[in-house]
């Protein structure tokens, strides 16, 4: 027997309405809330869904079938989805793959989160590509209620989202590298840390976990052999502590951060970050070495950058995003110290910015 279709609405802090009906858990009140962005893999819902860097955020997804292959645990990069919803043009009535153990709309359904489907995804992403990311709600309650909730909605600018998604307290991942081989000790600050970073870390060392708000004394007791800065969402200059206690590290053990790593390592060496209009939420960004020359396509996802002129010489740039000319990579003068803007482990893909973890080995080892 074929479910009753539940009507809903998609209302932003704009005014601007789409039709749809809802997938997924019923919102409480029937109503789900957050800012709105959109992203534009063509596979991968499962791990963009499971990012805890979506925190705050609905998700919509520009590819127009979503669902279609199903989820698996294997594949989960959070104990739970932190998103606060997600938006398909239309969700697959069956999955189908081996790797399949469930569908899409029952993992939503399992852990609470609503989305709505039916939705002109190009005319949304069209509107937030002019007008910019903007809170929006969406659900089964009348327009009037969705539209005052969408206006009530605060966005992400000026919260602090890293404290909802880090760990309660420390724990250690073994290491899974080669039989023989003596691995690194890593300390991996987490500020909403991926699945598959751990797997790739822990392929070269034993990976202690930290909670964000870790500082830097506890950190170097630990006597590590480097500090990695993870992804994380929201506003970085809303993550109170954490750019000092990077400070504290910086010149005494080599630090590698990526995402909003990179961001609040940019903020430890002084400088300022800024939010862009509607973000970088994708697995097609190309990225330029200026190290080597190369060119990589990289997986992103985040909405504030780093100001690359108020780090007043004290970073250097090393990436550069091809599209826009932000920031995606810095390097500190002196010190065995960089972060890049992109996700290198990119868990579906692309791979080709994997080297950068055998570049923090090296360095390490050096």
């Amino acid at each position: 027997m074929t479910a009753a279709v539940r009507v809903a609405a998609l209302v932003l802090a704009d005014g601007s309405v789409f039709e749809g009906e809802l997938i997924g858990a019923d919102p409480p009140n029937g109503i789900a809330g957050g800012e709105v962005v959109f992203n534009t893999v063509l596979s991968g819902y499962q791990e963009v869904i499971t990012d805890p860097s979506y925190a705050g955020q609905i998700i919509t997804f520009t590819y127009p079938h979503i669902g279609n292959y199903g989820v698996n645990d294997h594949d989960f990069e959070s104990i739970r989805p932190f998103c606060r919803g997600v938006i398909v043009r239309e969700m697959a009535r069956r999955h189908s793959n081996q790797r399949a153990q469930d569908s899409l709309d029952a993992m939503l359904r399992r852990f609470g989160v609503s989305g709505i489907a039916g939705i002109d995804t190009r005319r949304l992403t069209r509107h937030i590509r002019d007008a910019g990311a903007m809170p929006g709600a969406f659900g089964t309650a009348d327009e009037a209620a969705i539209a005052a909730a969408a206006a009530a909605e605060p966005g992400t600018d000026g919260i602090d989202l890293v404290s909802m998604v880090t760990c309660d307290s420390p724990y250690t991942v073994a290491f899974t590298g080669p039989d023989g081989r003596t691995p690194k000790r890593v300390v991996a600050y987490d500020l909403g840390i991926k699945t598959t970073i751990l797997r790739h870390l822990s392929g070269i060392a034993t990976v202690e976990v930290v909670p964000a708000g870790t500082p830097a004394s506890e950190v170097l007791a630990r006597q590590p052999d480097g500090v990695f800065l993870s992804n994380g969402p929201g506003d970085p200059a809303a993550v109170a502590g954490v750019p000092q206690s990077i400070e504290g590290l910086l010149g005494t053990v080599p630090v590698f951060g990526i995402c909003l790593g990179h961001q609040i390592l940019g903020l430890a060496l002084g400088g300022r970050t800024y939010k862009l209009k509607f973000g970088h939420h994708g697995g097609n960004h190309p990225v330029k070495d200026l190290t080597t020359g190369r060119v990589e396509i990289t997986a992103q996802n985040h909405g504030f950058a780093v100001d690359v002129d108020s780090l007043k010489g004290k970073g250097e740039l090393t990436h550069l995003n091809l599209n826009d000319r932000t920031v995606e990579g810095l390097r500190v003068k002196g010190q065995k110290t960089f972060s890049v803007q992109y996700h290198p482990e990119a868990s579906p893909g692309p791979h080709d910015a994997r080297y950068l973890f055998r570049r923090f080995v090296e360095m390490m080892e050096k």
